[in-house]
């Protein structure tokens, strides 16, 4: 694990299957299984835990899985619900707080050049077109959570 682990005293261990929790939780979990495992460098998922939820609006999971390439680490974040999924180094990211955090700033990153127009070619990949009506969107979103799911989980 070295440097690249998470914090796992910051997270819930999961069950292996689905079967717990809500539907839309339920949904949300398949989803970010499916999206990690849609990336080449992720060979088999390991163990899934919790972050944190919030039923319909954000779901913080942490992965560990058999790196496809050597030079991956066995650990990430993947974050769903009703915005664009996205993973977040476990190397950057020890706990949910910082991995949410972290998604919210790079997020911004692609609202702020999809109101003017810029490129997003370098920036966190966001599954919509870059135009000023989804920054819009996007941005009111992430001000949600900035202002009250954040707060939620500074400990």
């Amino acid at each position: 694990m070295g440097d690249a682990g998470p914090d796992l005293s910051s997270v819930k261990p999961l069950p292996p299957g689905n079967r717990s929790g809500s539907v839309d939780f339920q949904g949300a979990r398949h989803y970010a299984r499916i999206y990690l495992e849609s990336h080449s460098w992720v060979s088999a998922i390991k163990g899934e835990y919790l972050g944190y939820r919030l039923d319909g609006i954000i779901y913080v999971f942490l992965f560990e899985f058999v790196p496809a390439e050597s030079n991956v680490p066995p650990w990430t974040w993947v974050i769903v619900g009703d915005v664009p999924p996205a993973y977040i180094s476990c190397h950057h990211a020890k706990t949910p707080y910082v991995a949410l955090d972290g998604y919210i700033g790079a997020m911004e990153e692609w609202v702020e050049a999809a109101r003017e127009g810029k490129s997003v070619e370098d920036i966190i990949p966001v599954n919509v077109p870059a135009i000023p009506e989804n920054a819009e969107m996007l941005g009111g979103r992430l001000k949600f959570l900035d202002d009250n799911v954040l707060p939620l989980l500074r400990k």
